[in-house]
């Protein structure tokens, strides 16, 4: 790997606990109080938790009976998304007061490359001090932050001093930060990895380091280089202002096991309408349709089309789907979840005319 000799200063910003902060924020009745943004019914899902929440253990995409039976106080909001989104364009002009080498990761943290910022200071940790008081006047929300040097540490980073905290890791203290790490904390080490690090004897960082990119490589594939150079505190990945999105998805669990194609197919009415809404309003087309199904069990899978010219209409989603949906009826067993997935994207054109037929 070719390695950059230009020390990079790089900032991963997080907002404590967004959406429940929002709503704190915003309903004085409930702060200083448990609560969960998102759905309270038997198959709802916690979109976020506040830190009172947190407490009891409760943590975003927990099932909400598993939230509820560990705080029995739990208060569940409904989420505003449109309230979320306007606090993270507030947050995303701060940040633009700095950088333009802005690269969200969702609407409430971002990477940002202040090596050459806009300000002409000296020092990220100035930087970050400063966005992060910005933050809390004008929206009256914290933010933790991370300094380091590369993408990978940063983000480690803004985890070390939450809520409301800075932490920095430097050059010199970096390779030993990641070898105190326990693997399970990496970020890109999902339970799953964490599971086979551990059946091979990898528990923290300095083991993960005992071994080559041959032995990474083989037991995980493409992502042994990735965790072969983290685990010396190397990550070479660029801030990548305007991050070309690759899909577009929407997902839904029905409150009961749905066995009949017609309940199924409209359950995927909203799903279409949502994912197409997002492509109007973005002026983007896809040609790949993605329907996801998980079953009963837990077990799922997924059916894919892509059609020879992008897909132009609500209309014409909706029938790609329909035919994705229709060969798997009767159905083998209870359908507990629909997805709705478009990728292959694109910007739309005045060529991009509702299709008279695409072959399946």
């Amino acid at each position: 790997m070719e390695r950059s000799e230009r020390t990079r200063k790089i900032i991963h910003v997080d907002m404590d606990a967004f959406y429940a902060s929002v709503e704190q924020r915003d309903n004085p009745v409930l702060r200083g109080l448990p609560i969960a943004v998102g759905f309270g019914e038997a198959r709802g899902v916690v979109a976020a938790a506040s830190y009172e929440a947190r407490k009891y253990g409760v943590h975003s995409a927990m099932p909400s009976v598993t939230a509820k039976r560990k705080c029995p106080e739990l208060i569940f909001v409904t989420p505003r998304f449109d309230a979320y989104r306007a606090v993270s364009q507030q947050i995303h002009a701060i940040f633009a007061e700095y950088t333009p080498l802005i690269e969200p990761l969702s609407l409430d943290e971002a990477y940002l490359d202040v090596t050459e910022n806009l300000k002409g200071m000296e020092l990220a940790t100035e930087i970050a001090e400063e966005i992060r008081a910005k933050i809390k006047a004008r929206t009256g929300l914290t933010a933790s932050a991370g300094v380091s040097y590369n993408k990978f540490l940063a983000k480690m980073a803004s985890d070390q001093r939450k809520p409301d905290g800075l932490f920095v890791i430097t050059p010199k203290n970096g390779p030993a930060f990641v070898e105190a790490l326990p693997v399970k904390k990496f970020h890109g080490v999902g339970p799953a990895t964490a599971e086979r690090m551990h059946k091979l004897g990898i528990e923290t960082g300095a083991d993960l380091k005992d071994h080559d990119i041959a032995f990474l490589q083989q037991h995980f594939g493409k992502s042994g280089p990735y965790f072969y150079w983290i685990a010396r505190g190397v990550d070479e990945r660029q801030v990548k202002a305007d991050r070309v999105r690759k899909s577009i998805g929407a997902e839904d669990t029905f409150s009961v096991d749905v066995h009949d194609f017609e309940t199924a197919r409209a359950g995927l009415e909203p799903l279409i309408e949502k994912v197409w809404r997002y492509c109007e309003g973005n002026g983007i087309r896809a040609k790949t349709a993605t329907l996801k199904v998980k079953w009963a069990d837990f077990t799922q899978i997924t059916r894919s089309k892509t059609t020879a010219a992008p897909i132009a209409s609500t209309a014409e989603l909706a029938a790609v789907m329909t035919m994705l949906l229709s060969p798997l009826f009767p159905a083998p067993k209870g359908i507990r979840l629909l997805g709705v997935t478009l990728s292959s994207l694109d910007e739309a054109t005045i060529e991009s005319k509702p299709q008279l037929a695409f072959a399946l």
